[in-house]
């Protein structure tokens, strides 16, 4: 551990539970580092990962974005290339693009859409992009027809957010910059909170949410009240 990251740990009681306005400041104000750091939340959830059924997967739309420019890489067929570029994608994944995924690992995009006939032939990638939750799927809404595609890509754009549960139950949730003001991302931690408890699954039994903590990119976690 650096000096500053030392000291960012003595401005707070690393066991105390706080209030989420105040875990916020605490997490803003530790957050030196010369370039602009990601505020980020990470819930400890009280699922079993093992079960299809107590799976944590869905989005959030976020009042003021992530502050973070977005690439979008668009798995279209032919003839919807020219709508998907006009809505806004960065990127077309013809199978040059799909090649350089799988050869070369090449990741130069920050999320995916696609439209339906062009899921088979993602598959050849899915183990690629699946791990990072760059696989485009349904659920998650990034699977679209080519009428949605300019809806999807805005709100991409504007700060929509995936998040999916690890194996081993946590939830990792961008939700701002450090150089935000406090009251933007008191609003968006909010918007994430309300959204994964409304996607608590009906068979998890006992605490939802262990453990809630906030960080920055290079700063100490700051443990918040669950009831939050």
């Amino acid at each position: 551990m650096g000096k500053r990251y030392k000291d960012a740990m003595k401005a707070f009681d690393r066991q105390t539970n706080y209030p989420m306005e105040d875990a916020l400041k605490i997490v803003k104000s530790n957050a030196r580092a010369k370039f602009d750091e990601t505020i980020e939340v990470h819930f400890r959830l009280g699922i079993d990962p093992r079960h299809s059924d107590q799976q944590v997967r869905t989005t959030v739309m976020l009042p003021h974005g992530t502050g973070k420019s977005v690439r979008i890489l668009a798995f279209v067929d032919e003839q919807h290339e020219e709508a998907a570029l006009a809505a806004g994608a960065d990127i077309i994944g013809t199978d040059e693009v799909i090649n350089q995924i799988r050869n070369d690992g090449w990741l130069e995009f920050d999320a995916t859409i696609a439209t339906p006939p062009m899921m088979r032939k993602i598959g050849q990638i899915a183990r690629i992009l699946g791990p990072r939750g760059l696989m485009p799927n349904p659920k998650a809404g990034t699977v679209v027809q080519p009428d949605d595609l300019p809806r999807v890509v805005n709100e991409l754009k504007a700060g929509r957010v995936e998040f999916r549960n690890d194996r081993t139950g946590n939830l990792h949730i961008p939700v701002g910059k450090a150089s935000f003001s406090h009251e933007q991302l008191v609003e968006n931690l909010q918007a994430v909170v309300d959204t994964v408890q409304s996607v608590k699954p009906e068979s998890q039994k006992g605490a939802y949410v262990r453990r809630m903590t906030l960080t920055s990119t290079m700063g100490p976690g700051v443990r918040v009240e669950a009831g939050a």
